[in-house]
């Protein structure tokens, strides 16, 4: 069983070396000895959420609110070719947290919150902070459940402006639409650079919508024969990509010792 992870600000293992003790406090050192019960001389992986690990065993608990790791290896995971950014369509009720959750846990690099035209959920004034909030702590939770080294980025709310310059930025952008005739399996990752995918409402993508970031270079593209929610949409569209990519075939996304 993999060693469960938490999280320490970066400048904690920025000159950590082996044989080195790190103090884990806070929310994190809480929920390592309160609600994790993590004790003394199980092994844990302390992670940056920048691609630093550093692998240790726990030395002692105290209180119950902090612990201290001492440091057996350090290791810093390359980033990744390509990048994956998915653009994610805000969705009704708690569905936009569980798409964060499946794509942080799948290997997602960026997420952009989207507005798109159908959207009936919208992020003005209050709610789009709160909005952005729900969707970190997704974020968070799930990279940690996922023993990820890189946390993703929750990007600022895009609208569809946003999302035609992050189409002409990348070296390959999709769109997933239910009556494509190209299939997602056809599609070739590029080595390096970024990949958007971009994933419409629940009730769709409006046509002018889907003319104008098909006009900005995106091709669409179907899953399958059946309509996926806009939760699950994205991570079984990374999955298909990745399933064909070397991101796939190197443990960790490699790691520089």
């Amino acid at each position: 069983m993999s060693a469960p992870v938490f999280v320490v600000n970066p400048a904690v293992l920025a000159t950590a070396q082996p044989g080195a003790v790190i103090v884990v406090d806070g929310f994190e050192g809480r929920h390592a000895v309160t609600v994790t019960r993590i004790r003394v001389g199980e092994e844990v992986d302390i992670v940056d959420a920048h691609g630093t690990r550093a692998a240790g065993t726990v030395l002692a608990i105290v209180g119950r609110d902090a612990m201290h790791v001492t440091v057996t290896r350090l290791e810093h995971e390359v980033v990744r070719q390509p990048r994956i950014i998915v653009v994610q369509a805000l969705a009704k009720g708690d569905r936009g947290e569980l798409a964060v959750e499946q794509l942080t846990e799948i290997g997602v690099d960026v997420i952009v919150p989207w507005a798109a035209a159908n959207c009936v959920v919208q992020w003005r004034g209050d709610r789009e902070l709160k909005g952005y909030q729900r969707w970190a702590v997704a974020a968070h939770s799930a990279a940690k459940q996922s023993r990820r080294a890189w946390f993703p980025q929750i990007a600022d709310l895009a609208n569809t402006d946003d999302v035609v310059k992050l189409i002409r930025g990348a070296a390959r952008a999709v769109i997933l639409h239910e009556t494509a005739e190209q299939a997602i399996g056809n599609i070739e990752m590029p080595p390096s650079g970024e990949l958007v995918l971009i994933v419409g409402t629940e009730g769709g993508l409006a046509p002018k919508e889907l003319e104008i970031l098909q006009w900005a270079g995106a091709v669409a593209v179907r899953l399958g024969p059946t309509v996926m929610r806009t939760s699950s949409a994205g991570m079984v569209g990374v999955a298909a990509l990745l399933s064909g990519s070397t991101r796939w075939s190197v443990g960790r996304g490699g790691v520089e010792g």
